[in-house]
């Protein structure tokens, strides 16, 4: 994950992210490409900025567009994005504040201008047609963060204890993840507050039954499921770092996000070892695994190279890494 800000532009941008690419080898990944992201939502948010790449208005900003025309240009910053060296964009923002006077009360999304508008509807079409825009021009888009931070009046990086005590399952914040999920979204982003009248008593991402149940149950969604930030944010900072690793996978996560790469090693070791002596574990670590090397294969990150001991999903050493990392120069806004 690109993180912090850059100001140096494209090719700058670019020089890093093939510096991280030429670690890929048949020894350490038999080949398999990484993933290489960012926070490009515009407005306050958008790490990546100069020569090469566009000022994106902010998402309350993109509401105000016909979608046709969001979806449009949504493509070309993907492009952008592509030249870089990012092949996964940490946006569009789903989550929908309800209202002018709930966005001064909310500082995650309301308070930066992150929403793409205060209804269900305008924020579901504007999302599905941000994502489409970013897989048109060849951008793994991740939808953020679900089931949503709109009622919330803290920020989960900077704050414990952050609940959402009005979402339901079938409530209007949900449905704003839905529409760009039909239409083919391939990643959504766990929130880590609390919701209380889902369940009370885990964070959304430790929450079985916010990522089993409503997500790939209730909404049918079988792609890839990433955390927001576990390695830095305040509202994780009871766990250590291997057992937010260990809740996120068991609830049933794909990738674990940290923006602190020191948190890696614990988080590695914890997901390594539970998985060698737990089979149901191992099971939920290779279903994890699985999900992820399908999307990049649909992205044309695998192909080309042979591997004398490959990639294990069958039972033995289960995987190879266990989080994606990044360097934070600021805390980032996830």
């Amino acid at each position: 994950m690109l993180t912090g800000r850059s100001y140096a532009g494209a090719a700058n941008a670019g020089r890093v992210a093939r510096a991280a690419q030429h670690l890929v080898t048949s020894q350490s990944t038999c080949g398999v490409r990484l993933l290489v992201a960012t926070d490009q939502e515009g407005g306050l948010v958008q790490v990546l900025h100069g020569p090469g790449l566009a000022e994106m208005p902010s998402a309350l900003d993109q509401g105000r567009l016909d979608p046709h025309r969001l979806r449009t240009v949504s493509r070309f910053w993907g492009e952008q994005l592509r030249a870089s060296g990012v092949n996964m964009n940490f946006a569009p923002v789903s989550d929908t504040v309800p209202g002018v006077g709930a966005a001064e009360a909310n500082p995650p999304i309301g308070a930066y201008g992150r929403e793409f508008g205060f209804d269900s509807h305008t924020v579901a079409t504007h999302s599905r047609a941000f994502a489409l825009g970013m897989l048109g021009a060849g951008v793994v888009p991740v939808l953020k963060h679900f089931p949503g931070l709109g009622r919330v009046h803290a920020n989960t990086d900077t704050s414990s204890g952050v609940t959402d005590y009005v979402t339901t399952r079938h409530d209007m914040e949900v449905d704003a993840f839905a529409e760009a999920i039909t239409a083919g979204a391939p990643v959504v982003m766990m929130s880590t507050a609390y919701y209380h009248r889902i369940d009370p008593l885990h964070p959304a991402a430790f929450s079985a039954r916010v990522i089993s149940g409503l997500l790939r149950s209730d909404l049918g969604f079988k792609g890839v499921v990433v955390s927001d930030d576990l390695g830095s944010a305040r509202q994780v900072s009871a766990w250590s770092d291997g057992d937010r690793a260990l809740h996120f996978i068991e609830a049933g996560g794909d990738i674990v996000l940290t923006v602190d790469p020191s948190a890696v090693p614990a988080m590695y070791h914890a997901v390594l070892s539970r998985a060698q002596h737990s089979p149901r574990f191992r099971a939920k670590v290779n279903a994890a695994a699985l999900r992820v090397l399908k999307l990049k294969e649909q992205h044309r990150l695998i192909g080309g190279a042979s591997c004398s001991t490959a990639l294990a999903l069958d039972p033995g050493p289960p995987m190879g890494r266990g989080a994606y990392s990044a360097s934070a120069v600021n805390p980032p806004l996830i």
